[in-house]
């Protein structure tokens, strides 16, 4: 059960309205490594989790994730105050009042003509939310690094937009909640560490034979080497082309057929089939004119005119 606090999780002071900036801001509402899509990917994690330490987190956290939603929501809003009613009342003539909203060159003019100035499920470029943006698989040991992960990633579009703006109140509001990003990637990674064993991710261990062979597919100069791809806990074979299979097969892929399958994929073959020995003269080649037979049927350009030819 949720209640809704009017007042948000962190108080929010706007200097001046910026509608380009609402719109990059964007990103963190409805882009993929936004609030929303975190809240999703969050709160159904929980809801399929079994262990009663990490579902209370998930939901916690899930449930953060919407107040820093409601955030960036009224950030936006706030942001795009002044186009909105501009806008809505016409208190300009038209070139001067696209010309404010377009600033230096941005797209925020879609954003208040399509949803007046408040703000839309999409990123900064338009794009529609979409529930793609929730990767959760279903497992914790990979879910919680995929959680670390898009915090992470969440962490870097926040300080990018910081780097945006120089009003002191969205910096600051900004801060936070990137902060938070670091603050959940910490419960996650410890989550994740409280699992025993928690690699590899899921309950088979892997073929033996492959675990640890590193295999060197790069080709020249220079070859960085360092502890992804040497010392005593790596096998570093080289694949050079024309390499065997690793498997000690010959590499081809084989399948069995029933009874019923292989004369029917057996005419098929010999139903398609292609001629090696045959040199068809395509339409492209007609078009451009090419001489393909200098004599042809009766001695004549293949393609020309008899009158060009007489």
């Amino acid at each position: 059960m949720f209640s809704h606090n009017k007042r948000l999780q962190y108080t929010v002071r706007i200097s001046e309205t910026n509608p380009g900036l609402a719109n990059l801001l964007l990103e963190q509402f409805g882009g993929p490594q936004g609030e929303l899509a975190a809240a999703c990917r969050y709160f159904t994690q929980a809801l399929g989790e079994d262990d009663p330490g990490r579902k209370d987190m998930l939901f916690d956290i899930a449930t953060e994730e919407l107040s820093h939603l409601e955030i960036i929501g009224t950030i936006v809003g706030m942001l795009n105050k002044g186009a909105k009613g501009r806008l809505a009342e016409g208190v300009e003539k038209e070139g001067d009042l696209y010309r404010s909203i377009t600033g230096a060159g941005n797209d925020s003019h879609l954003t208040q003509v399509l949803y007046g100035g408040g703000p839309a499920l999409i990123n900064s470029a338009g794009v529609p939310w979409t529930a793609a943006y929730v990767d959760t698989i279903g497992e914790p040991t990979a879910d919680l690094r995929s959680n670390i992960a898009a915090e992470s990633r969440a962490k870097i579009v926040y300080e990018r937009l910081i780097n945006l703006t120089d009003d002191p109140g969205v910096k600051d509001a900004l801060t936070f909640l990137m902060t938070r990003e670091i603050a959940h990637q910490k419960s996650f990674e410890k989550a994740l560490y409280a699992i025993e064993p928690n690699f590899p991710p899921g309950k088979l261990p892997g073929d033996p034979r492959f675990t640890s062979v590193y295999f060197r597919t790069s080709q020249g100069e220079p070859e960085v080497r360092g502890a992804w791809n040497e010392g005593e806990r790596w096998n570093v074979v080289p694949l050079p082309q024309g390499a065997e299979a690793v498997d000690g097969g010959d590499g081809l892929a084989t399948v069995a057929l029933n009874e019923l399958e292989a004369p029917a994929v057996e005419q098929m073959a010999a139903r398609t089939a292609s001629q090696p020995d045959m040199d068809p003269t395509t339409g492209a080649e007609l078009g451009m004119g090419e001489d393909l037979d200098p004599v042809g049927d009766a001695g004549r350009l293949r393609g020309v005119p008899k009158t060009l030819e007489d």
